[in-house]
């Protein structure tokens, strides 16, 4: 019975594979149970066991294997892997298994894990936080998130998935990974809907049913469990997903690569910003401007910015502050606002976080420049002296206003100080760069003149001269 009952469970999650799927979970099984029979097979009765079972020496040996000179995953990860399969309860199963993994035990966790749902998954997180299970404390949950955030990182640029970034080319990613899984921890909610914060959240005792709503809202905890099985186990990595959450997980980068420049993001906060992107504008983010490479200049700026689609602004200031927002149009210099409800703020350090349309006004996003009646700047949300975020075009200085949120976004001040001094500032185009962007020719006269181009706009009359203005350099490609 004891057997028949474990090649059911075991069928029945095996089948929620495909075929080639199913072999590349044979396979990897099979390498672990044979390095269990090298490891520690003493006699004709152990080796036999090695068909069946692997233990949690045979899965560090393999990781160790695999790596040659460093883990693909930090042993932290590898120990709550192995303890989220160990969790797995089969019945009639024997007690006498020790630190011993069965075939079946493996199969349901990657099952559960990668094709089953927030009640399957679970348990087995549960256990993965801690071993003795029962109510856990917000503690535990965010050192939790922050290994697992950590695992992603690091699986990512050892599998070399990190798409032209890397963490030569962005900021220290350890800040970032406090920021996000503080962001993420954010989300837990008591079932009388409060949500404790700060310390309180920090001691307070959360319950399966709670943890179990917080992995169903909040979908990175999926998605970033499954990048810690595929790429650090390196299994169902190159097959097919069923989902573009992995795919679109980190944008290609483009033109940062050999410029010796570091970007103001770091791994964690690309991830967190880009999924809060368009879906269709998830998969590219390409740098148009940085005032390390291009100067500390207004007109630089718009030079490198107009007309190049929906672009990433992220600000630095004086205190290290990082903040920006995101703009769902290319930027037009006019003297009215623009864009639409997809545009939001956000804050990189010292929290993470995004701060969506709310209804209030459609003060979207604001560019102009060379004008005497209106103001003279970039800005996101809010009204005129008194922006969400602003860059005055006296290049240098900025503010953002919020008492006590920004009515647009519903953000609060961004910067460490309502007005600010501008250190840095990076625009990124995200998604493919719009038809008109690529278009050959001479220089438009209204580069040069931003008054003509603006009393244009006012009047009504179309830009005949569009169609004319030289491409800007295009970086090469950074994959």
């Amino acid at each position: 019975k004891m057997g028949n009952a474990e090649s059911n469970a075991y069928q029945n999650h095996l089948s929620r594979f495909l075929p080639e799927e199913q072999s590349d979970i044979d396979g990897l099984f099979d390498t672990l149970s044979g390095l269990s029979g090298s490891a520690g097979a003493k006699n004709a009765k152990a080796a036999k066991k090695t068909l069946l079972f692997f233990c949690k020496m045979c899965f560090l040996l393999f990781l160790s294997l695999q790596a040659h000179t460093r883990e693909p995953l930090p042993e932290p990860m590898t120990a709550r892997l192995y303890n989220g399969m160990k969790s797995i309860d089969l019945p009639g199963k024997s007690a006498g298994l020790g630190e011993q993994i069965a075939k079946e035990q493996f199969v349901i966790f990657m099952s559960n894990l990668l094709k089953g749902n927030a009640d399957e998954k679970i348990s087995i997180i549960m256990r993965m936080i801690t071993k003795t299970g029962g109510p856990l404390k917000g503690k535990q949950i965010l050192e939790f998130t922050e290994d697992l955030i950590t695992s992603v990182v690091h699986v990512l640029s050892y599998r070399k998935e990190l798409k032209g970034w890397s963490l030569e080319n962005t900021r220290d990613s350890s800040s970032g990974v406090k920021a996000l899984a503080s962001e993420l921890l954010s989300e837990l909610k008591l079932p009388d809907g409060t949500k404790p914060v700060g310390s309180q959240l920090l001691e307070t005792n959360f319950d399966q049913s709670v943890i179990e709503d917080w992995v169903y809202r909040v979908p990175q905890i999926s998605v970033f469990l499954s990048v810690v099985i595929r790429q650090g186990l390196h299994v169902l990595h190159s097959l097919p997903d069923q989902t573009n959450d992995i795919l679109n997980l980190v944008p290609h980068c483009k033109g940062i690569k050999g410029r010796g420049v570091v970007s103001l993001f770091d791994i964690p906060a690309i991830i967190y910003i880009n999924s809060h992107l368009p879906a269709e504008m998830q998969h590219k983010w390409q740098l148009l401007f940085s005032s390390r490479l291009h100067g500390e200049s207004f007109s630089q700026l718009c030079a490198h910015i107009v007309s190049k689609g929906p672009c990433i602004v992220i600000i630095r200031d004086l205190d290290g502050f990082l903040f920006g927002g995101f703009a769902s149009h290319s930027w037009e210099v006019k003297p009215q606002f623009q864009g639409d409800n997809r545009c939001f703020l956000f804050s990189v350090f010292p929290t993470l976080a995004v701060y969506t349309y709310t209804g209030y006004n459609d003060h979207y996003m604001y560019l102009n420049h060379g004008q005497q009646t209106m103001p003279n700047g970039l800005g996101m949300g809010g009204q005129h002296g008194y922006f969400g975020l602003w860059i005055d075009s006296d290049y240098g200085k900025g503010h953002s206003k919020a008492k006590p949120r920004c009515t647009t976004y519903n953000s609060p001040q961004l910067s460490a100080k309502e007005d600010f001094t501008l250190d840095a500032m990076e625009v990124w185009a995200v998604g493919d760069a719009p038809e008109s962007a690529g278009r050959k020719g001479k220089k438009s006269i209204l580069d040069v003149d931003p008054q003509a181009q603006a009393l244009l706009e006012m009047a009504g009359k179309s830009r005949q001269s569009e169609g004319l203005r030289e491409p800007m350099e295009e970086d090469e490609g950074g994959d």
